[in-house]
Parts: C-alpha cells; sequence; structure tokens
C-alpha cells in the first residue's frame, strides 16, 4: 500500500485490514494517510511463469521529496530529492519505486532523480495528483541495492 509491504490480516467483502506497526509509520507516508486519501496497491508476485518489469519488495527505504512536476508531452516529469544514502542505488536507466510504482530512472544525480511519467501510469496511480512539496515512499533497484552493499567482515 502506497509501497509498503503490508499484509492483509482482515477481510470481508471488498474491504481489508492491515495492521501498521511504529516502525512502518516512521519510514514511510502511511502515518500521514486520512479517511478517503488514495493509495497505490498491488498485489504479491507470484513466482510461476514469465516475470516482466521491475521487481519491487515493498521495502520502503526512505522518503523522498517532490521538487518539481512539468507537464512533458502527453506525460509528466517529476523531480525528487532523496537521501544520500539511497542515491548510490538510484541511477539513470535504473529502476526506483515511488509510492510503490515502480518506474524507469530518466536522470540523476548526487541531490536527486527524475522520472517521466507515461499517460498510462498518470490515469493509473496516484503520481498524476503529486506536487512540489509533497513527500513520496522510495525503494531503490533491488540488484544494484545488495550489489553495492558494503561487505561484512
Amino acid at each position: 500500500m502506497g509501497g509498503a509491504c503490508l499484509t492483509v490480516a482482515r477481510r470481508r467483502a471488498g474491504v481489508f485490514g492491515v495492521d501498521v506497526v511504529p516502525e512502518t509509520v516512521r519510514r514511510t507516508t502511511l502515518g500521514r494517510l486520512a479517511p478517503g486519501d488514495r493509495v497505490n496497491l498491488e498485489r504479491a508476485l507470484r513466482w510461476r511463469g514469465r516475470v516482466e518489469g521491475h521487481l519491487v519488495q515493498g521495502h520502503v527505504e526512505g522518503l523522498g521529496r517532490v521538487r518539481r512536476a512539468e507537464a512533458e508531452g502527453a506525460g509528466r516529469r517529476l523531480r525528487i530529492a532523496a537521501p544520500a544514502p539511497l542515491m548510490r542505488t538510484i541511477v539513470a536507466k535504473g529502476s526506483v519505486a515511488v509510492d510503490g510504482v515502480s518506474l524507469t530512472v530518466a536522470r540523476a544525480d548526487r541531490r536527486g532523480f527524475e522520472v517521466a511519467l507515461i499517460p498510462f501510469t498518470l490515469r493509473r496511480t496516484t503520481l498524476r495528483g503529486l506536487r512540489p512539496g509533497d513527500d513520496v515512499n522510495l525503494e531503490t533497484d533491488v540488484w544494484l541495492r545488495f550489489a553495492r552493499r558494503p561487505r561484512a567482515r
């Protein structure tokens, strides 16, 4: 939900409930949600058949802040500032999940990155409503994250 991996603990007639612990509230934007707020939802992947696109675990690593949101053709480009430790694994043409939506990084530097949103993504996710100053949940490329982690000694 919104990029955070949560387990459905209760379910009935089109409604479900999740348990959110203090760790999740500290690390994500979920504690700021109010009744009626929209969130991105995606079911867990079943490991069978073809796997397409980017792998996203739902392990929010930190918060980013939208710096710019501009129309770009039929799409939209976002500039997001991210903490320095996360920028070690955010690279141009790599992947990043923003509020649970897996995207390709269009550009990256030391302070942040840019993503280009296609019309389909704008229609189907909450990213269309992001404005400068909004905080977002970030998850970096799982493969790059583990490839760049320091070796244990």
